[in-house]
């Protein structure tokens, strides 16, 4: 099959890079040409985070003011077919390095007029930061075409533990009876059949038609409830980036004060105005049912939460 795919991938703890390639080693095998783009930023970002590091970086995610990275590996000219695009979520927006990638004139190049594959891994909070991908790669020229969403299964309130531990000391194992952080095993080994299917549409030149390829495969999962939470959060984090940012640039000492401020906002939301809108929401969920639903089926485009394929990839 002569088809070029370009897998664009940006990993920090390593989980997003295992299950890409789960999820691609079916088309290598198909003899399909990959070429493995790793995002490198320029300086790196650290893993496992110093603290105040990790908070650092949240201004100018959110502002998608991002880090630049470092020089593709690509040929000069180089076209392809399809971009399967992998990217984390940092504080409700695309990670730095995927912005800076799809802000670039190497990125802007390489989607134009193609057809883009969205994977995110992530705790449970992606919808506002899709939202976003989705408007950096239709202004990159883009076509966004499917996407999937692997997300932690441990309850919010545990979550709120075991991925800070994760972040901040390297370690996912279980803790305090909650289990491992991160996307579960599962959903990892799972991930090939959306590699299968992607063989499969690839050899009958579906990705040239603009329709989704993955349907019918439980790509996404959506918990509309959180968006009233992530649209919060999301006004939330736009005041706090712009203060913090007033007091000067990434890394710069004079800005560690409001940092401080930020995180114990954060926290002062998460142990009290947090477990209080969970249970309000659930609470009120008979009321909205008709939003939410609406919510949710926007929010499962383009590839959708059914599941009428899932016994031919199982």
């Amino acid at each position: 099959m002569k088809k070029n795919v370009l897998v664009v991938l940006y990993s920090q703890s390593g989980q997003l890079a295992d299950i890409v390639a789960v999820l691609t080693r079916p088309l290598q095998e198909a003899g399909i040409a990959l070429h493995h783009e790793i995002l490198r930023p320029e300086p790196d970002f650290p893993f496992p985070w110093p603290f105040f590091a990790f908070f650092d970086v949240f201004p100018e995610s959110v502002r998608l003011d991002p880090r630049p990275n470092r020089p593709l590996a690509l040929e000069p000219g180089a076209t392809f077919d399809l971009v399967i695009l992998a990217w984390p979520v940092w504080f409700l927006s695309p990670a730095q390095p995927i912005t800076a990638f799809l802000q670039s004139a190497d990125g802007r190049r390489l989607l134009a007029g193609r057809p883009v594959v969205s994977v995110v891994a992530c705790r449970n909070m992606w919808l506002t930061a899709f939202d976003t991908l989705k408007t950096l790669v239709a202004e990159a020229g883009g076509r966004l075409v499917d996407h999937v969403a692997l997300t932690d299964p441990t309850p919010a309130l545990g979550s709120f533990v075991t991925t800070p531990r994760w972040m901040f000391t390297g370690r996912r194992d279980r803790f305090l009876g909650l289990p491992p952080a991160g996307v579960d095993a599962r959903q990892v080994a799972g991930a090939a059949r959306f590699g299968a299917a992607l063989v499969a549409a690839l050899a009958r030149d579906e990705e040239t038609r603009g329709h989704a390829m993955l349907g019918g495969l439980r790509a996404v999962k959506v918990a509309p409830h959180l968006i009233f939470s992530e649209r919060a959060g999301r006004r939330a984090f736009r005041f706090w980036s712009g203060v913090v940012r007033l007091c000067g640039r990434a890394g710069q000492g004079r800005r560690l004060p409001a940092l401080v401020l930020f995180v114990f906002y954060l926290v002062t939301m998460i142990v009290t105005v947090v477990p209080l809108n969970l249970a309000v929401q659930r609470l009120a969920a008979p009321l909205f049912a008709r939003r939410f639903a609406a919510l949710a089926r926007r929010y499962e485009q383009p590839s959708g939460a059914g599941d009428a394929r899932m016994a031919a990839h199982e």
